[in-house]
């Protein structure tokens, strides 16, 4: 099966596949009954591997060089221009190897000439590969992905990841902007946080286990008979956000994995990340329902975080990290046994 064909598939199984929302019931605000504080005065401005955000909300990597996510990316481009968000663009490894898929990730750039664009490879690459990457949608940062779990239930996919971490350091070395090392749907521990931070990279974006599930696209595609079990494999996104900041305490956090709602994200963001990131939330809406309907959704979002920081007495982004939380059940057991504090 040729490239285009299997990011056809994973388009289609991300529309079609159940909208899953992290689990962060185990996460509880205090409710602050005297905020101090006006609607009107919260600042939802956030930083990111040094760049400022208008929002601390990202559309993340999606989709690319397969002819129908032109179209995509031509309508979240429009969404997050609309509303001064960053986006990602998906994989570039087609458009590097084949230059006429490069129009399905340039049109990001077409659309939103001033905006914040990250850049997105596979931590397979080599580092002339990653900076090309970056030219081609003129970046503002590069993700380079991790994405092992995904890798191995991918009937065409790769065996060998031997080289990761000696390529991210290269990459880091060459590329003209900052990086990012995110994982897509199985979390980043504290460990390999700490080597992330080594290696030289600006942020984590953690991909925690809650949202989109790619093992268990794969596992679609290739028909394979593998146990449910091993299908919820991976760190459930609240966990690996503490995870991330607790092995790169100097690491700017993005937190991703099934942050649907504006509680979710606050949750995310009191734990440590920096901002929060949707993904098969935004393309199965926009596919589904339409332009307008994204914008509607994604500015409810925004909304209710203004609601949750009003009601903690947060009046911006860093206050609200600083919110008082109680964990309980789960994620207080993971805590204690790890080790981890907030």
């Amino acid at each position: 099966m040729s490239r285009q064909e299997r990011k056809r598939e994973h388009l289609k199984h991300a529309v079609s596949a159940k909208l899953a929302s992290a689990d962060f019931g185990d996460v509880h605000f205090i409710h602050n009954c005297l905020p101090e504080t006006a609607y009107d005065a919260l600042d939802l401005s956030a930083t990111v591997a040094g760049i400022k955000l208008s929002r601390p909300l990202l559309l993340n990597a999606v989709t690319g060089g397969v002819e129908e996510a032109e179209e995509v990316n031509r309508g979240l481009a429009e969404v997050a221009r609309a509303l001064g968000l960053a986006m990602a663009v998906g994989s570039q490894t087609a458009a590097l190897e084949d230059p006429a898929y490069r129009r399905t990730y340039t049109v990001v750039r077409r659309v939103n000439p001033h905006g914040v664009v990250f850049a997105n490879v596979g931590a397979y690459v080599d580092a002339d590969q990653a900076q090309r990457a970056v030219e081609m949608v003129e970046a503002d940062a590069l993700q380079v992905h991790l994405n092992a779990g995904q890798e191995l239930l991918m009937a065409e996919g790769d065996r060998d990841f031997r080289g990761w971490c000696s390529r991210l350091a290269a990459i880091v070395r060459k590329v003209s902007v900052p990086v990012i090392v995110k994982e897509v749907g199985c979390g980043i521990a504290r460990k390999q946080a700490a080597v992330i931070q080594e290696l030289g990279a600006a942020a984590i974006d953690v991909g925690g286990r809650g949202g989109t599930n790619f093992m268990q696209i794969e596992n679609k595609r290739s028909q394979q008979k593998v146990s449910a079990d091993l299908l919820e494999w991976g760190i459930p996104t609240p966990l690996a956000i503490l995870e991330a900041k607790n092995g790169a305490p100097g690491l700017d956090v993005i937190a991703a994995g099934g942050i649907n709602t504006g509680l979710l994200a606050a949750k995310a963001i009191a734990l440590g990340a920096g901002a929060v990131a949707v993904a098969g939330l935004a393309v199965r809406i926009l596919l589904m329902e339409g332009r307008e309907a994204l914008l509607a959704r994604l500015e409810q979002l925004l909304e209710e975080l203004k609601v949750v920081m009003l009601l903690t007495g947060s009046t911006s982004v860093p206050q609200l990290q600083q919110a008082p939380l109680v964990m309980t059940g789960f994620v207080r057991e993971w805590m204690e046994a790890r080790r981890l504090t907030r």
